[in-house]
């Protein structure tokens, strides 16, 4: 029996974070052994907020590419590729454009939050492309007739649309020609920025993935902890503080002793910095070692993502063929 098939990506909008990796990353690197997985690397998606400047894109697709496979992604497990380098994505968006409502789109809830959001930082994305920023991502996944698409729970509107065209698209051609795929919900971690938001990109409050050890502990170094702690003897709040919330994560055995030392003045809050700084990157170690020797094998990560590229572009043809012909456009 076939193993379910998985699509899913990322946009190279800006320098990985650990952020991605433990909200999605992490969990893909464990699917890639029970799934056949489709991840792409999605630059059109990334052109729907970032269209004015696409100065530093390639740089960023290279990037990412070498912290999946710096994180453990498997080129020979999974298929790992560039979206726009299989012109399919684009044109199923644009069939599935012709038939989607525009009340569907104006009914996503992030829709109205992330005009909001990335306006407050002078950017301006009353764009055709961002409205329909969620029929490319169906696009992405109907196009490989992915069965399943891991998400976190604030993600299910969104595949939730997508079956919903899928619907609409075998009802419309009487066809069942695509699958509706279902969520995979993963146990994501979800963490922070610096400043106690949430770590995003735009808000410049990440740690970057490839951070190395000196550049980990500065990033630590100017975590938000409890506004009320003034010396290292005033009793702290650890569930106000962001360093804690991270100690929860990556020194969980160690945790309660050090919110009950916190709590009581016995430890300050530099310490507890380096702590966690220590530890993260003896976590993280491995990775990054992995990161430092694939970074100069250039050549090793272009041929991933064009080996990849290769890969995903059959299935696509083949299913753009069958797509057409029950649209009768081909």
């Amino acid at each position: 029996m076939s193993r379910e098939r998985i699509f899913s990506g990322m946009q190279p909008s800006g320098r990985f974070h650990l952020g991605n990796y433990m909200g999605a990353l992490e969990n893909w690197v464990k699917l890639q052994e029970e799934y056949e997985c489709f991840f792409s690397i999605v630059d059109l998606h990334s052109l729907t907020s970032s269209f004015e400047d696409t100065s530093k894109l390639q740089e960023n697709i290279y990037e990412m590419a070498l912290d999946w496979l710096s994180a453990g992604l498997d080129p020979e497990k999974n298929v790992i590729f560039v979206q726009s380098k299989v012109k399919e994505h684009a044109e199923l968006f644009l069939l599935l454009a012709m038939s989607t409502p525009l009340s569907w789109l104006e009914r996503v809830p992030t829709y109205k939050d992330k005009l909001l959001q990335l306006g407050e930082l002078g950017k301006d994305i009353n764009t055709y492309g961002f409205l329909g920023y969620p029929v490319l991502m169906a696009a992405d996944i109907m196009l490989y007739k992915a069965t399943c698409v891991p998400v976190g729970e604030d993600q299910a509107a969104h595949l939730e649309l997508t079956r919903e065209i899928v619907r609409r698209f075998n009802h419309l051609y009487k066809k069942e020609v695509f699958p509706e795929p279902r969520a995979v919900y993963s146990q994501a971690k979800v963490l922070p920025g610096i400043d106690g938001r949430k770590m995003s990109k735009s808000y410049g409050n990440t740690i970057p993935f490839g951070a190395g050890s000196a550049e980990m502990k500065e990033r630590i170094r100017m975590m938000v902890t409890d506004p009320q702690r003034i010396k290292k003897t005033d009793k702290g709040n650890p569930d106000v503080c962001t360093v804690y919330t991270f100690h929860k994560v990556f020194n969980r055995e160690n945790s309660d002793e050090i919110a009950d030392k916190c709590r009581a003045g016995e430890i300050g809050c530099v310490q507890c910095k380096n702590c966690l700084a220590e530890k993260m990157n003896c976590l993280l170690a491995d990775i990054h070692l992995r990161r430092e020797e694939l970074k100069k094998k250039p050549a090793f990560i272009k041929e991933v993502l064009e080996y990849g590229a290769e890969r995903a572009g059959k299935v696509a043809s083949s299913n753009m063929e069958e797509i057409k012909r029950a649209m009768n456009v081909l």
